[in-house]
């Protein structure tokens, strides 16, 4: 699974990784809920991607790219529960120190590489906290963010039946 990288599993609608995907007739491949969701809103069975109409009202499942989706989540959820610590590309060590400057995590050679020279860093435990605090703190804008927006387009679709 290491040969792919994460964002190979990601639908092209929602950017997460695919969940019950299905393979349109122009052999694109997204999450049957946002193939569904799209077409709701465009009114017209179009692909998201390239805008060719889609010959069937119900797309087959994509089973080859669930199952593999399924075993990369399955294997990212075994790493990561085993707390295994993340492997610089470079180099092959753990990245154990957090660059500042960069603002990523980077191992003790790439500290000492000229990349790096005279930068400021801290181990990654230490800055771990800090940037979970601006997450959730982001993570809150963003969410009344979209409550505000979800409600407006509320509004816009009553206001569409309305007008209809």
């Amino acid at each position: 699974m290491d040969s792919l990288a994460e964002y190979d599993y990601n639908c092209p609608v929602c950017c997460e990784i695919f969940k019950d995907p299905v393979v349109l007739s122009c052999s694109h491949s997204v999450c049957k809920e946002c193939l569904q969701k799209f077409w709701r809103t465009k009114e017209t069975q179009e692909c998201p991607l390239c805008r060719r109409r889609s010959s069937r009202d119900d797309p087959p499942c994509n089973r080859v790219l669930k199952n593999l989706c399924e075993s990369f989540l399955k294997e990212r959820n075994e790493r990561h529960s085993s707390g295994s610590e993340e492997i610089c590309r470079l180099h092959s060590e753990k990245l154990k120190l957090f660059c500042l400057e960069d603002k990523q995590p980077v191992c003790l050679v790439c500290r000492d590489s000229q990349k790096h020279d005279s930068h400021k860093f801290r181990p990654i435990s230490e800055v771990v906290s800090s940037y979970k605090e601006e997450l959730k703190t982001a993570l809150k804008s963003l969410q009344g963010k979209l409550k505000y927006k979800e409600n407006i387009k509320g509004k816009f679709e009553e206001m569409v039946q309305h007008i209809m």
